[in-house]
């Protein structure tokens, strides 16, 4: 049995790790170049306190101890992997940058915008920079971030080893890029800000310890690259859309732990503070003059919030904004939230059409959401079978028990209409 100071050990590490991962792996890649090094060293840093924090009392400041052993890490890494006088010296120089750099500070500095700008480098390939900044910033392993973009894991992580390899051999800077090259490389940062707070937020209840707190931490750095661009439309659109999404979050659950879609949300348990702050920096991005991806995404939840003041949404503003998402981005996902809108404005079978012109779509043979949509869709036009088989499939599909649950109970409903008992699987 575990002893109460390992247990308090283990915990210490795993809160530091939670909240101070890519602010560790920053300091020591910024003043090294080596983003796989850095991160290699910090691993062995926790698996070495773990060893000795039961021994010897977790240290004054866990963040300097984990630092200081990644410091030998990498050194005695670099060590081994280099020979000859210029070693030798590249060796000096590097052990003295480091321990300068850690002398000079009373704290470690929080570099992780600078990583996440050298991550969206135009040296990087771009499908990989969001990517590269989950994991360098957030911790993300390969197979997670592999599940948001789509693709395999095994081709995530070759990607991922080659972006990093290219940022130490191409000595790209870590640095915020002056605004003239800024533009082109927010896209990237605000993409991997993005999908880790869709992360998080995709575990409302925070049971799950890699998930835990990274929507806050989505929701910190939107904050941290707007407060940088204040000028930037799309870095406030971003925020907006995630404090819109965050307002829900209490509401997703109810009082037993149940899934509570959208549509059946109480408007009033929505966090009335969020959603102003939301719609305030909503309104000054439309003010720009540059519409973009995030600004139409909170457009739509601003047109879903109208239903605290009207009872329902703004469906055909919900339509003409997913029209415009639509022709902007090619979204598969897009799309299915569109052949949604579509059906509330126009008809359950128009709404059908829409999602039947994506089934060639190989992406989404394996996509829940796709086949809860088209599950809904066809018991709204009374197609039983084929919607019991949709549920099935999304069921099937679904990782979290409560949604599973839920569409376990839709699919029960449907056939209870139906006097059919559901087939089996």
């Amino acid at each position: 049995m575990p002893r109460a100071d390992d247990e308090h050990a283990r915990g210490t590490a795993e809160a530091v790790a939670r909240r101070s991962y890519g602010k560790l792996v920053a300091f020591l890649a910024a003043r090294t170049g080596d983003v796989a090094g850095a991160e290699d060293a910090l691993s062995d840093a926790f698996a070495a306190a773990l060893v000795d924090w039961p021994a010897s009392g977790i240290p004054k400041s866990p963040e300097a101890w984990l630092t200081a052993v990644a410091r030998r890490k990498m050194i005695d890494a670099a060590r081994r992997r280099r020979s000859g006088e210029g070693a030798a010296a590249h060796l000096r120089l590097m052990a003295e940058e480091l321990e300068a750099a850690a002398a000079s500070e009373t704290h470690i500095p929080d570099d992780r915008l600078p990583l996440m700008f050298a991550c969206a480098h135009p040296a990087i390939d771009a499908g990989i920079r969001a990517p590269l900044i989950l994991q360098t910033i957030l911790g993300f392993d390969a197979a997670t971030i592999a599940s948001a973009f789509l693709i395999s894991p095994a081709t995530m992580s070759q990607r991922l080893v080659r972006a990093k390899n290219k940022i130490r051999q191409a000595r790209i800077p870590f640095r915020v890029p002056e605004r003239a090259d800024l533009r082109e490389r927010l896209e990237a940062v605000l993409e991997a800000i993005y999908a880790a707070f869709a992360e998080g937020w995709s575990d409302p209840a925070g049971t799950e310890t890699r998930r835990r707190n990274l929507a806050e931490e989505g929701i910190w750095l939107g904050r941290l690259v707007a407060s940088l661009l204040p000028d930037e439309p799309e870095a406030l659109g971003l925020l907006a859309l995630m404090l819109h999404a965050e307002a829900r979050r209490g509401a997703r659950r109810n009082a037993r732990g149940e899934y509570v879609p959208l549509a059946d949300q109480d408007p009033a348990s929505w966090d009335a503070k969020l959603i102003e702050e939301a719609e305030a920096l909503l309104f000054r991005a439309s003010a720009m003059g540059a519409v973009g991806r995030y600004q139409l995404e909170a457009a739509v939840q601003s047109a879903h919030v109208i239903r605290r003041r009207a009872g329902r949404s703004d469906w055909a503003a919900i339509e003409r904004l997913y029209d415009a998402l639509s022709a902007l981005t090619n979204s598969p996902v897009v799309a299915i939230n569109r052949a949604i809108a579509v059906a509330e404005t126009r008809g359950p079978a128009a709404g059908l059409a829409a999602l039947d012109a994506l089934a060639d779509d190989a992406r989404l043979a394996e996509y829940q959401p796709y086949w809860a949509a088209r599950a809904g869709l066809l018991a709204w036009t009374g197609e039983v079978d084929a919607a019991d088989q949709a549920y099935q499939r999304a069921i099937g599909l679904e990782p979290d028990p409560a949604v599973r649950h839920f569409l376990q109970q839709r699919r029960m409903e449907l056939r209870g209409r139906s006097g059919t008992p559901p087939a089996s699987g």
